[in-house]
């Protein structure tokens, strides 16, 4: 078809790579957007999460939390702090027009699957495990930090991994206030009848989330103190008798 052979057009043309405004230029705007969204959303909800789960109480307080962050629409927000001027600069750094703006509504967006795994993850350590712990002689802090957030890890690496797909992917809606990232090549693709270059845009984006995807599961796998055995080990077989 038509617009596949444009989309290859323009992804084989060297100038959609380089200078400003190339595929390279906005790849990186929205993996400084992504990363600096998921950082903020770490800072921000992963102690309280681990904490609150540690003690055993406070999980209404981050289920709802969640599910505010759920319930709010990412794009609604962004046009909302973008149209009321807040915090009231229309550039920020390296994240450009409307930079802060999206940085904002990204963060609150990566919130929910951080907080939720955190909290789920400390809350869930088996409580044999805590109170021998607690028989060892630990403190609160000392089981805390060698029992329960170990085992706790490879849930919290689960919420940091969603959160980081979504927020990728969720990225490419800053074009449509004329923000940062890769989602400038798909609006101005459609906007301008250039479908085959829309299409490209999309391509590059799906392209990146699974290698985020690939590189965040690896991560997640490094990060369980248990192995685990993926191949079942089929017995030997015993010789046969006469």
């Amino acid at each position: 078809m038509r617009i596949f052979a444009d989309m290859w057009a323009y992804l084989a043309d060297p100038a959609s790579w380089t200078g400003r405004g190339g595929i390279l230029d906005l790849l990186v705007q929205q993996l400084l957007l992504t990363g600096a969204a998921l950082a903020l959303a770490i800072v921000i909800g992963l102690p309280v999460a681990l904490w609150l789960g540690h003690l055993g109480r406070g999980g209404f307080l981050a289920i709802n939390i969640s599910n505010i962050g759920r319930a709010i629409p990412t794009f609604a927000l962004l046009a909302l702090l973008v149209t009321a001027e807040w915090p009231g600069v229309s550039t920020f750094g390296p994240f450009g027009r409307a930079g802060i703006a999206t940085l904002l509504a990204l963060t609150l967006f990566a919130l929910p699957p951080i907080i939720t795994n955190s909290y789920v993850a400390v809350r869930e350590v088996e409580g044999d495990l805590k109170e021998s712990a607690r028989g060892m002689g630990m403190t609160s802090w000392q089981q805390f930090r060698l029992v329960e957030l170990p085992l706790a890890m490879p849930l919290v690496a689960a919420g940091i991994r969603l959160a980081l797909v979504q927020v990728w992917a969720t990225a490419t809606i800053a074009a449509l206030v004329a923000g940062p990232g890769l989602g400038r090549i798909i609006t101005d693709g459609f906007a301008t009848s250039q479908y085959g270059k829309g299409l490209a845009g999309a391509v590059i984006v799906a392209a990146v989330a699974m290698v985020l995807e690939v590189l965040a599961a690896w991560a997640q796998r490094a990060a369980d103190p248990i192995p685990r055995q993926t191949d079942q080990q089929q017995p030997d077989l015993l010789p046969m008798t006469t």
